[in-house]
């Protein structure tokens, strides 16, 4: 008996040995590094795809394998040579003249630095995403040499430190070269350029794209400067080498075009990097004609040189503390955990996740590179991040480098606001404050030519609106393949920019003023039809019909009407909780009562178009990428929980679209499953995208095929999607864990951001949560959701139990403090009941008859029926014990199909999972 005891007593000293070791475990997780990195060089790799005759090889290194730094003004793309180091350098602002004379991104140049140390060993290069450095280490004949790179957004430098560990070894030449220079004038010679387009990338040179420049050095600055032709733009970058003993030269060729400098024999050098343009933000670019739009800008030279000389001035060792002082203070906000640390290079690691090995520290470290990519390429002064963030290598970004505006500069922000990033969104409140006068043009010029009787002559007084296409310089009008909704998809992005800050003064200078001027816009484009206001001309966004294999032209369509109903609501409560008393909110809310923004179809879909009947008989392409008519599931919310036959219908239309397509479109279905509660289905994008549409260095790509161009949009969408799987607040409640995927069962997250300026902290063991804490930044009331809630302990930060307000048993409301932590825990563990399967129907005059599979652990079920476009079911039989049911109904002999629900019930008649089924009569 004793020697039991002893063993028992033994046991479970073990047990807490492991247990205190797992949650250190857990701890060290929480707060570790995150880091891209890989045992070769970038240059090593992939290699030139082979060419046509007509056709320039393509760099597919450059997309697949270089590490992106960036502080939102440029970026840089690192290859980590070892004989040569390249870095290719983007500046946002450097337009060229392009396709069809639109103003097209193209990139700065490349800085090579020669080291000739080909038998190298031991080499390793990483990225990493905590602190915003990136790193290359290597040994040569014995010596160990170091590199570290690093943009600063708040010195705006590239900062370059190179080390060996044995004096005297450091030998090197430093070599920038600025790209793709061409004469100015018109067309002289017929050449081919790449441009990075998946099919067909070259064009044909054309005229008044010129660009011109040189590189010239003197003592220890190279300066590269020069001119373009189309939009008389000045560009500049100077560097500058600061060695640590040894020597130095600098040399220039006879025309002084091609400017170096060699250091020989020094300890460690540091180099510095600052580039611009003369391109200032403001109303003049977008409104004015090519060769005017920087009238009156300054020459970039001297605040180029000033800034090379502050940063000069405060050193290597301040740079970096304060580089990453900033850098870290908003990627250390968010801690992830959803898998043990994997310690396979990269490349690797993503290479075993698409032979079927689905690691889920890659979905985390996807998550963090996301949030990186953000930080890196969306800062307050800089303009918004492109199609490729801030990196492009090409003559002529892919898209022209621009925001485009019916999805994809969208997706760029959604992970701004859930994953406590909000700040970066300023870059695009700047950007449409400085082109809104424009499309204040382009609204009256609409409705001028569409609906002429609505016309208003006031400033302003036709709100504003915008097209597809927009970048540095330019702003469209909507037309062709989108509708008059597109302004609201980016009006939508102001209200959450509120909504989760919760700040009253964004509200009315900035959120309320953009919401009210797309709704006084879409206001007007509407016409009677019948009774409901149908948004004409109508389209949804880049779909073509069977017919004509064009855009579809019609009235109303899904996108349109959802976009409309989601900005006047938008308007409505910003104006209440303003106490603004605008006389256009009360024909927001008349138009509200007659938008229909949702229709049902025979399929049981969410329908496209009014006119569709089943899914896709409109459409040419049934997978297509864009999902439209889901945009009030996300990231509208006018399609949720309170809405669950509208709901189940967007299910229908989700699994009718497919899973695998383009990369941003792959993100926007992780977000659309989360939406759904489907956290099983939000994974198998997850895991869509890493298989299909994430290549070596992580970046995302348009198509999952060798030549189709980088685009970072999925890479922003992608990392949306997952907060979203664990923490949503859209529907009046935060709602915790809402679509927590069996591939997590276990895990933690903390800081993820909720509406209202909430931060929010779970773990969760065998997907159940154990813990959730949220952090209140201001006196508001908290509701929260989760399956037993309303059982479950809450503390406030002193550990006091407090007292809170049962909404049912899933759902509770308790007031708060600003800068209170508020714990909850000891959460009654649940069950969900099972769902049928294989729902059967039919339907026969006036009786439909319904079979399925019985449920496991299910003791009765619930029958639920929906007809038309109800947003929600009517409960027409419950306590069900036999897996069918017979329903016989007038109502069943003047309708074409209904829509049934069959819920699962425990024994406590609870609901579980459900099977829906959409029947038509035979």
């Amino acid at each position: 008996m004793k020697n039991r005891k002893k063993l028992l007593i033994v046991l479970l000293c073990l047990v807490y040995i492991i247990n205190v070791q797992a949650q250190h475990e857990n701890i060290k997780r929480l707060t570790s590094d995150y880091e891209l990195w890989y045992d070769e060089p970038a240059s090593n790799k992939g290699g030139l795809i082979p060419a046509n005759e007509s056709e320039r090889p393509i760099d597919i290194d450059w997309e697949r394998w270089s590490l992106p730094i960036g502080n939102g003004y440029m970026g840089a793309s690192i290859f980590g040579g070892t004989s040569t180091e390249r870095l290719q350098l983007t500046d946002k602002t450097l337009y060229i003249r392009g396709l069809w004379g639109a103003e097209t991104q193209t990139s700065f140049g490349d800085l090579y630095l020669d080291f000739f140390h080909d038998l190298r060993s031991d080499y390793r290069r990483s990225l990493n995403l905590n602190k915003g450095i990136a790193e290359v280490s290597y040994q040569y004949q014995g010596v160990k040499y170091h590199r570290e790179y690093f943009m600063s957004y708040p010195d705006n430098v590239l900062v370059i430190k190179l080390t060996a560990d044995k004096p005297g070894s450091l030998t090197f030449t430093v070599r920038p070269q600025i790209a793709h220079l061409v004469p100015f004038g018109p067309l002289q010679r017929t050449d081919t350029m790449t441009i990075g387009y998946l099919s067909g990338p070259t064009q044909t040179r054309f005229s008044y794209n010129g660009r011109e420049g040189k590189v010239f050095a003197k003592d220890d600055i190279i300066t590269l400067r020069g001119k373009t032709e189309y939009l008389k733009l000045i560009y500049e970058a100077q560097v500058k080498v600061i060695p640590i003993n040894g020597s130095m030269s600098a040399w220039n060729d006879s025309n002084a075009d091609h400017g170096t400098i060699r250091v020989e024999n020094a300890d460690s050098a540091v180099i510095l990097l600052a580039l611009g343009t003369n391109y200032r933000l403001s109303p003049q670019v977008f409104a004015n004609k090519p060769a005017e739009k920087l009238k009156g800008c300054p020459d970039p030279h001297t605040e180029i040189s000033q800034r090379l000389i502050k940063a000069t001035q405060k050193g290597y060792s301040q740079l970096r503390t304060t580089h990453i002082n900033d850098f870290s203070s908003l990627t250390e906000r968010v801690q992830l955990n959803i898998g043990p640390k994997s310690y396979l290079p990269t490349d690797r690691l993503l290479a075993a996740y698409k032979a079927g090995k689905q690691d889920t520290y890659l979905e985390e470290l996807f998550f963090h590179y996301g949030r990186y990519l953000l930080i890196s390429s969306a800062r307050k002064g800089a303009l918004p991040p492109t199609l490729q963030g801030v990196w492009n290598q090409y003559e002529l970004a892919p898209w022209n480098g621009n925001y485009t505006h019916n999805i994809n500069i969208q997706m760029n922000y959604w992970p701004a606001f859930n994953t406590n990033l909000t700040e970066l969104f300023e870059s695009y409140s700047d950007y449409h404050k400085a082109y809104k006068p424009m499309a204040e043009q382009f609204a009256s010029k609409y409705i001028k030519i569409h609906h002429p009787q609505h016309f208003s002559d006031e400033p302003g007084g036709n709100g504003w609106t915008m097209g597809t296409g927009a970048g540095a310089y330019m702003v469209g009008m909507p037309g062709g393949h989108s509708g008059p909704g597109m302004a609201a998809f980016t009006s939508k992005l102001f209200w959450d920019y509120y909504a989760f800050t919760n700040d009253k003064q964004i509200l009315k200078e900035t959120s309320y003023p953009a919401i009210l001027g797309v709704a006084d816009f879409l206001s007007k484009v509407t016409t009677d039809t019948l009774g409901l206001l149908l948004a004409n001309p109508s389209a949804s966004p880049e779909q073509y019909a069977k017919a004509t294999n064009r855009p579809y032209p019609t009235i109303g369509c899904a996108f349109d009407q959802q976009m409309i109903y989601e900005n006047h609501q938008d308007a409505i409560r910003a104006a209440n909780l303003l106490g603004e008393h605008n006389e256009n909110i009360r024909l927001f809310k008349e138009q509200s009562k007659r938008l229909d923004p949702v229709q049902i179809g025979n399929s049981g879909q969410i329908k496209e178009y009014r006119e569709e009947k089943y899914y896709g008989d409109i459409v040419l392409e049934q997978h297509h990428r864009h999902l439209s008519q889901l945009i009030g599931l996300y990231p509208g919310t006018l399609i949720n929980e309170n809405t669950p036959a509208w709901l189940d219908a967007a299910k229908v239309t989700l699994n009718r679209r497919g899973d695998v397509s383009t990369g941003w479109s792959m993100a926007h279905k992780i977000n659309l499953w989360a939406r759904a509660k489907e956290g099983n289905r939000a994974h198998d994008l997850v895991a869509a995208l890493l298989t299909n549409g994430i290549r070596e260095n992580l970046w995302a790509t348009c198509l999952a095929v060798l030549r189709s161009p980088f685009q970072i949009d999925a890479n922003f969408g992608g990392t949306a999607g997952i907060a979203e799987m664990l923490l949503q607040s859209h529907e009046g409640y935060i709602h915790i864990l809402p679509a927590l995927p069996d591939a997590w069962k276990d895990g933690s997250y903390k800081g993820l951001t909720a509406r209202g300026n909430f931060e929010v902290s779970a773990s969760w063991k065998e997907g159940r949560l154990t813990e959730a804490k949220v952090l209140s930044k201001q006196n508001n009331t908290c509701v929260l959701k989760y399956p037993g809630i309303a059982c479950a302990e809450l503390k406030d930060t002193t550990g006091k139990m407090i007292r809170y307000k049962s909404l049912g048993k899933d759902k509770i409301s308790f007031p708060t403090k600003a800068n209170q932590t508020y714990t909850i825990s000891n959460v009654p563990q649940h069950t969900v009941t099972a769902a049928p399967q294989d729902l059967t129907a039919d339907f026969n005059e006036d009786t439909v008859s319904l079979q399925w599979k019985p449920a496991k652990d299910a003791a009765a079920y619930a029958v639920y029926r929906t007809r038309g476009n109800n947003p929600d079911y009517e409960l027409i039989a419950t306590g069900v014990k036999q897996p069918s049911y017979k329903y016989t109904s007038s109502e069943l002999k003047t309708t074409d199909f209904l829509i049934f629900k069959i819920v699962s019930l425990d024994r406590k008649k609870n609901e579980g999972k459900a099977t829906t089924i959409c029947v038509e009569k035979k």
